[in-house]
């Protein structure tokens, strides 16, 4: 039987992928049309990224994922240590194209082709994360992780309930959730 934490990250990942894959389209779709981007719903991506993957998703894998498989597969210590590394300025990363998003807001035009090269980056580097995630770390987990690990490795991801892979969203996070499924573009939202 397939550990359900499996089953979470990946579906993480497939949510985080579908919101940056809608971040450049909706800053393409504004930029054809001759007019600046949604900020507010592209602020509410960025917040996402921030709240979910970068604090969420993230801790749990640097904190339980890959220290057991430091131990039981010593050849993906530095793959290990690359994404780790990748955590940690996570949400610098975020908090730098807050900073560019609030430039190109404030000072228009001029600071739009700064901001939509960082998203382009970001996004790039964020995909290649994950894809070494899915193709080295996660089959690795799969083959040298014990019963014991998975059950410890499901109770914490289980706790995540991304609204964007299905979950119902609290309270607090309702209107977040709503303002982005309704007006994003597909893959992730309705707009």
């Amino acid at each position: 039987m397939k550990p359900l934490s499996l089953t979470i990250m990946k579906d993480e990942h497939q949510a985080l992928a579908a919101m940056l894959k809608s971040l450049p389209l909706l800053l393409a779709q504004a930029h054809r049309d001759g007019r600046p981007p949604d900020f507010g719903l592209v602020r509410a991506m960025l917040f996402y990224i921030d709240e979910f993957p970068e604090r969420l998703h993230h801790t749990k894998e640097t904190e339980l994922l890959f220290p057991k498989l430091r131990e039981r597969v010593p050849a993906l210590k530095d793959t290990l240590d690359r994404l780790d590394r990748d955590h940690a300025h996570g949400e610098r990363g975020v908090r730098d194209l807050e900073h560019l998003l609030l430039a190109y807001e404030v000072m228009g035009e001029p600071r739009r082709a700064a901001f939509e090269q960082a998203v382009d980056r970001y996004i790039d580097n964020y995909l290649r994360h994950m894809a070494v995630e899915e193709t080295e770390v996660l089959p690795a987990a799969v083959q040298h992780l014990s019963a014991e690990d998975w059950a410890q490795l499901d109770a914490a991801f289980a706790a995540n309930k991304d609204p964007l892979t299905g979950h119902e969203p609290e309270d607090g996070y309702r209107p977040l959730f709503q303002q982005i499924l309704n007006r994003a573009p597909a893959p992730i939202g309705l707009g």
